[in-house]
């Protein structure tokens, strides 16, 4: 992997939302305000899915006070709290720009019949934990030992019933 490759799998969240455009969602949104930080939800469809990697962004559309309002959120950014899955809508495009054009009822996607709301996530990387893995070799040795010496005795215990049957027969 070159240097940036590098740089961005890094950056990299471990687990990501399963997104899909016309699903209503719930985004948590840390907000700093001087030197308070709190946490702000805006709920709303999702318009468009855009980018990969590190770059990959979601826009949110809802309308607040009869003014459409949208924001675009980065998938892998630290100030993403959560994202909760709401309503699954029914979209057959992969963008919804129609939507702008839309008020009231008519701005809303149908709701797909009989889908379950669920919260599930991709799993982007794999987090290895150096400690994890050297205690998993630890114990692979152990159970090694553990198992030669359990055929040890099993081939004693076996020489020593042929013994026996041999001096029974004698």
């Amino acid at each position: 992997m070159d240097i940036l490759k590098s740089i961005e799998h890094e950056q990299l969240k471990n687990k990501i939302p399963e997104l899909r455009v016309g699903n209503t969602v719930r985004v948590h949104v840390r907000i700093k305000e001087g030197n308070k930080e709190r946490i702000q939800v805006f709920e709303g469809i999702i318009i468009k899915k855009q980018g990969g990697g590190v770059n990959a962004t979601f826009t949110v559309r809802r309308i607040s006070y009869g003014v459409g309002v949208e924001k675009t959120f980065l998938v892998h950014s630290p100030m993403i709290e959560k994202v909760e899955l709401v309503r699954v809508g029914k979209a057959r495009r992969a963008k919804l720009y129609y939507l702008r054009d839309r008020v009231g009822k008519a701005a809303k996607t149908k709701e797909k019949v009989g889908a379950r709301i669920e919260n599930r996530e991709i799993v982007v990387k794999e987090e290895v934990v150096p400690g994890e893995a050297v205690v998993a070799e630890v114990a692979t040795e152990e159970s090694v030992a553990e198992a030669v010496e359990a055929a040890k005795v099993e081939e004693a215990k076996a020489a020593e019933e042929a013994a026996k049957k041999a001096e029974t027969e004698a």
